[in-house]
């Protein structure tokens, strides 16, 4: 390698390192965007919340579910007396998931759910009705209940990140209202935690999923979670979703797999980091490369095909007769060292023995050739047949 191309990739590898310390350690920017998830530890993740209830509450038996909700409750063997728990922005259901959901409830276990938007399936199939407003909520909304014992000294108070949504309508027959959002400007109380009785279980709805995140159990607003998810304490077994999750991970790149796989993913580290190697090392100008040769061809069986194909093409049966009757002479000559002058009975002996072929084959192939030679003119079947007896007779 040159100095020059030393040089330049010297600085270019310069420039790269900085790259690389300046992307690391520079401040991350904050993600404000909601995830909800047991891992995330961003402001709208659930990581402190999952937490608690996994190492707090030692009473409570905490199970993470990482599959559909149909997919879980078709396949696993739930405990009795369970709880469910969604927290999303939006938990919208398909008619199957809601299925399996409703049935489990209906044994005597509980849904907890904590979103803004509630989907079309569970809408129609709970008769509920929300009102949301899509814009980020300018004053602070205080959540409260109508219990008395679960009144709190402090109310707590939201507001970044929060949008306000209450429900606007529902089955009184079978709802209890738990909750409501008490706008200290307007004094109006908006329901927004309600219970609704299903067979033996009950589904809990709550529209802040905002409280259940970190950012607000970090800012002394744990406490409204606490009392919102003490519905449940009579559930010693908590399944927590972890599917149905804005922040959940899913990897769109058709590399996916390989991705997901530890030996796979080292194994094409490797490979990339090989090639980059291979192209630094063999970048390098080298000898040019020889050109390969081919050795010429043996064109004379193609030449002796076009000559025959010529002769058959014209028709001229008696000149390729006395050209393959003197190609086979010539043969006899050279492989058996025969006199071929005369075709008489001393030399058809002489040939039988030497080929190995019987005198009566030996005699009729050389009387067939004394006819042909006899003839002034032939046919195509003369051709044929003596060249079946000395292909017969040379195989």
């Amino acid at each position: 390698m040159d100095k020059k191309s030393r040089n330049i990739l010297i600085l270019f590898g310069a420039a790269l390192l900085a790259i690389i310390i300046i992307e690391v350690t520079r401040p991350k920017p904050v993600n404000w965007k909601p995830s909800y998830t047991s891992v995330d530890k961003i402001p709208f993740g659930s990581y402190i919340l999952y937490k608690e209830l996994t190492e707090t509450n030692k009473d409570k038996n905490v199970t993470l579910v990482s599959k559909n909700p149909y997919e879980f409750l078709s396949d696993s063997t739930y405990n009795t007396n369970s709880a469910y728990l969604f927290i999303n922005t939006n938990l919208d259901f398909d008619k199957r998931s809601y299925e399996k959901l409703i049935a489990f409830v209906r044994q005597g276990n509980s849904v907890f759910l904590a979103g803004r938007y509630f989907g079309e399936v569970l809408k129609d199939s709970l008769r509920i009705e929300t009102d949301i407003d899509y814009q980020i909520t300018e004053e602070e909304i205080t959540p409260t209940f109508f219990s008395s014992y679960l009144q709190q000294d402090s109310l707590p108070k939201f507001k970044k990140g929060v949008y306000k949504s209450v429900f606007k309508s529902f089955d009184t027959t079978k709802t209890k209202v738990l909750g409501y959002l008490k706008n200290e400007e307007e004094k109006l109380s908006q329901i927004n935690f309600i219970k609704i009785t299903e067979g033996k279980g009950e589904i809990y709805l709550n529209t802040i999923p905002e409280a259940f995140s970190n950012y607000y159990m970090l800012k002394d607003n744990g406490k409204y979670a606490a009392n919102t998810l003490s519905f449940l304490q009579n559930n010693p077994t908590l399944y927590w979703d972890d599917y149905l999750k804005s922040g959940r991970k899913i990897i769109d790149s058709p590399m996916r797999f390989v991705l997901n796989q530890v030996p796979l993913r080292w194994a094409y580290y490797l490979l990339i980091t090989g090639l980059l190697i291979f192209i630094l090392f063999k970048g390098k100008r080298e000898q040019r490369i020889i050109p390969v040769v081919e050795p010429l061809q043996n064109t004379s069986i193609e030449f002796a095909k076009t000559i025959g194909d010529l002769y058959f093409q014209h028709k001229d049966y008696s000149d390729i007769i006395s050209k393959k009757i003197t190609y086979f002479l010539e043969k006899l000559r050279s492989q058996y060292y025969l006199n071929t002058n005369e075709l008489d009975a001393k030399f058809i002996n002489k040939l039988a023995v030497k080929s190995g072929h019987s005198v009566t084959d030996t005699k009729e192939l050389v009387d067939h050739i004394h006819a042909l030679k006899g003839r002034i003119a032939h046919t195509e079947a003369d051709l044929i047949a003596l060249n079946k007896k000395i292909e017969k007779f040379t195989l």
